[in-house]
């Protein structure tokens, strides 16, 4: 073999490495046989090597072309001959023919028309108790942020940061946790773009955003070391990018920030099991957890993974299995024609939080009917845990066009509902929020009895309504409380605003306690002054948990 032909040989290997290495650069496929993207990664690859291969075989030709005045133009040694690349085309045409038959064959094999069964199998709903597995939460407890009020409060308070907001902005993830027994939602900052990422990359992102979503309260939380291994990222820092270097084999589902009990964040990188043939049925395996300062990684099989984690599983993968429960319940073709006892998640979720995991909610439907559910599911977006309750009632958009059309005078825009435990009654709360996207009141409906709503512009306001119309009509009483007197000097008073209403925080001379009132209950609050001699009368519960539910105060001479 002339050197060439040797030295053009390699020069076209190279030139075929570089291109595939720059393409899995930016694609980063899996290095898996059981992955889609793997085998298009593979034709892609194929192709690269054809277009090189015929675009060197051109510049070849040309470089041998020599002008002639008289003769026109003469080729130099061999001339270029269509026949040559003949057989580089048919090889490379039937590698990708035998791929994609491979490709198709083995989806096939995968097709729900075969494995009904095993297709409604990847999510196991088990019947449960709601006034069991749903207590009652407090007011204080109740959430009553969604994820774009979240995304509001997030850009304000990153406004507030001078120092910070003309170099960065936020990432839109907000992931929903429980930290430390709260539901919270949490995002990481951004480089604003390549210029500040070169400005920065070198201390890291410095900070991230918590919003607490039963206060409203939003922290930008600094760090003591930036964050290094991101979304925003350009290089092998990028998190996306380091993952796949660092575990080329894995299949990886979505990735979601997270924090730990102790406030140090985390990219949870859920990875991809396939339950049914080849690559159907996808399912979760297990995780990565990276710390998204060090860049320190450890995976972990599905149960083994840490408690504090709280999304393993996304929300569109357990609706997509939910989705195959409901539809095979009885075989394929029931799915098609007659469509018996064939059920579907209704269109929309929300998160609940129990027992420091978070659920994600959704009510069940009948195909057949677009008004009401035929009950609920919650699933456990850590385990895949799931439970079924068979109570029906309104389906949510109309559990929120109810809750618009008491204050339709406002115009006020419903949240998607959050599934509640009040007076043992399955209830739906929500947020009003205006055209500015602000919340402005909040309102509670009884799932059986969509007509029943109580409105306030405080969490305990609308309850308290929502509770009285439950009373009128017979449908539930509420627990038995002791009616309690507290009282004596103010040694100490101050107030607050907590979304949008003013809560007085009253302490007296040898009790521990803080009492929290609010304006409602006694116009005399604001002329309170430390001193002043005062009752506060309370609401206790068999738990001894309690509200204020009157005040009063005593002026000279009474």
């Amino acid at each position: 073999m002339k050197k060439n032909n040797v030295l053009s040989i390699i020069l076209k290997a190279i030139a075929c490495a570089v291109v595939i290495f720059i393409d899995f650069w930016i694609t980063l496929p899996p290095i898996n046989l059981r992955s889609g993207e793997f085998w298009f990664f593979v034709i892609s690859c194929i192709v690269i090597c054809m277009v090189v291969y015929a675009f060197s075989s051109v510049i070849s030709f040309i470089k041998r072309v020599k002008i002639d005045e008289k003769r026109g133009f003469t080729v130099e040694g061999k001339s270029y001959d269509k026949k040559d690349m003949k057989k580089p085309v048919k090889f490379a045409a039937l590698a990708i023919a035998l791929i994609v038959v491979f490709m198709i064959g083995v989806s096939a094999v995968g097709w729900e028309v075969f494995n009904a069964s095993a297709y409604n199998k990847l999510m196991v709903l088990n019947d449960g108790d709601f006034k069991t597995d749903v207590a009652e939460l407090s007011m204080s407890q109740i959430p009553v942020v969604d994820r774009d009020t979240a995304t509001r409060l997030g850009k304000r308070k990153l406004g507030e940061m001078s120092d910070l907001v003309s170099q960065f902005e936020i990432n839109e993830n907000y992931t929903q946790i429980n930290y430390k027994g709260k539901p919270a939602r949490v995002t990481p900052l951004a480089y604003g773009d390549p210029i500040k990422w070169l400005n920065n990359q070198s201390s890291g992102i410095p900070a991230y955003i918590k919003v607490d979503m039963t206060t409203q309260e939003t922290e930008l939380v600094r760090l003591k070391e930036g964050i290094k291994y991101s979304e925003s990222e350009y290089f092998m820092r990028n998190i996306y990018r380091y993952l796949r270097f660092n575990y080329p084999t894995k299949i990886f589902d979505d990735i979601s920030f997270e924090i730990d009990e102790s406030g140090v964040p985390y990219w949870v990188a859920s990875t991809v099991k396939f339950r049914i043939a080849y690559w159907s049925g996808r399912d979760i395996g297990g995780a990565v957890l990276v710390n998204a300062i060090t860049g320190e990684s450890k995976y972990y099989d599905l149960a083994e993974i840490p408690t504090w984690v709280d999304q393993v599983y996304s929300a569109d993968m357990v609706i997509e299995q939910l989705s195959y429960n409901g539809k095979y319940r009885s075989g394929f073709f029931n799915s098609v024609f007659g469509q018996k006892g064939v059920l579907q998640p209704t269109e929309g979720y929300n998160y609940l939080a129990i027992n420091d995991d978070v659920w994600l909610y959704t009510g069940m439907t009948s195909v057949t009917s677009d008004e009401s559910n035929v009950g609920f599911v919650l699933i456990n977006l850590r385990t895949k845990e799931s439970k079924f309750y068979a109570i029906p009632g309104a389906e949510e958009y109309s559990a929120m066009e109810s809750a618009e059309g008491q204050v339709q005078n406002l115009k006020y825009v419903s949240t998607f509902p959050l599934l509640l435990n009040v007076s043992d009654r399955p209830t739906y709360f929500v947020s009003l929020k205006d055209d500015a996207g602000l919340v402005k009141m909040y309102a509670f409906i009884d799932v059986e009895q969509y007509q029943i709503v109580g409105t306030g512009n405080s969490v305990d306001a609308a309850r308290k309504d929502y509770v009285s119309k439950l009373k009128d009509e017979n449908m539930t009483a509420e627990p038995e409380t002791e009616k309690v007197k507290k009282g004596g000097l103010v040694e100490s008073i101050a107030t607050a605003v907590v979304n949008g209403n003013t809560k007085y925080y009253i302490k007296f001379y040898d009790d521990k306690q803080i009492y929290t009132v609010d304006i409602s209950l006694s116009d005399m609050l604001p002329f309170t002054v430390v001193g002043d001699a005062a009752d506060v009368f309370l609401d206790v519960s068999e738990d001894g948990s309690f509200t204020v539910s009157g005040f009063r105060v005593y002026h000279y001479g009474e």
